[in-house]
């Protein structure tokens, strides 16, 4: 996502307080001030946050008015975004009424990212549309969506460790069991930290059990008792749950 520079809503680019300037058409439009607080709760397998950010994902991107383009700030845009955005498989994604409005957002950014090769950052979308779907209890959208976030995932470089856990939680959400029985097996072969190898047994458990809910990461790496987050902190060592919930915010 895009490296905004300048808090979202100031006059740096010559526009008032809470108006911006889409990149891509150049049309000023009032958009939501959002700043991402940390998350209180422990976050889903696939590193959905828990509360109280969780329930802020309508606020996670803005959307111009006039193209349709969005993002996590409308400002900014890749050099070929105003290409996809004109295409007509772009209109027709945003104009597609039997989409929920709030997806179709995420669905709009995935489908940007894609087209300008930002395959990972698409695929991170992608899941993030499956999440709309959950809370509109549309388990059809968000299977299908977690099978495109894991192609899309696979179509770029390769995976770390983090991603493939992911790529398994969401196989694992979409009822692809054999898939997900793949992937836990090829993951288990390797050198793995003990933390990710403990959130991969519980994968290959609820896989085992046909289990497509929901699980937080505490289900697989309880915390201390002294210090009930300590442990969610850090999955495989690239810093804390807070730190990727601001790098999403970044791309």
């Amino acid at each position: 996502m895009a490296n905004n520079a300048t808090p979202q809503g100031s006059t740096a680019r010559g526009t008032a307080p809470g108006m911006a300037t889409c990149a891509v058409c150049s049309a000023e439009s009032r958009q939501p001030l959002f700043r991402a607080t940390a998350p209180e709760q422990a976050p889903d397998l696939d590193l959905r946050p828990g509360e109280p950010l969780r329930s802020s994902i309508c606020h996670w991107l803005q959307q111009c008015p006039r193209c349709g383009y969005a993002a996590p700030d409308i400002r900014e845009a890749r050099p070929s975004a105003p290409r996809v955005v004109a295409a007509a498989p772009f209109r027709a994604l945003i104009n597609d009424a039997a989409t929920p409005a709030l997806s179709r957002r995420f669905l709009a950014w995935a489908h940007v990212l894609e087209e300008t090769g930002a395959m990972h950052e698409a695929a991170e979308a992608m899941l993030q549309a499956a999440w709309t779907a959950d809370d509109l209890n549309r388990g059809d959208l968000a299977r299908a969506w977690r099978m495109e976030a894991v192609a899309l995932w696979r179509s770029g470089p390769p995976l770390d460790a983090e991603q493939r856990l992911r790529v398994i939680d969401a196989l694992r959400r979409a009822e692809a069991w054999d898939t997900a029985q793949d992937a836990i097996e090829t993951m288990a072969q390797d050198t793995l930290p003990e933390s990710v190898r403990q959130v991969l047994s519980l994968e290959a458990r609820l896989v085992e059990a046909g289990d497509a809910r929901r699980h937080t990461v505490a289900s697989a790496l309880p915390p201390p008792a002294r210090r009930p987050h300590v442990s969610h902190q850090k999955l495989i060592g690239r810093g804390s749950l807070f730190g990727w919930v601001k790098r999403l915010f970044r791309r």
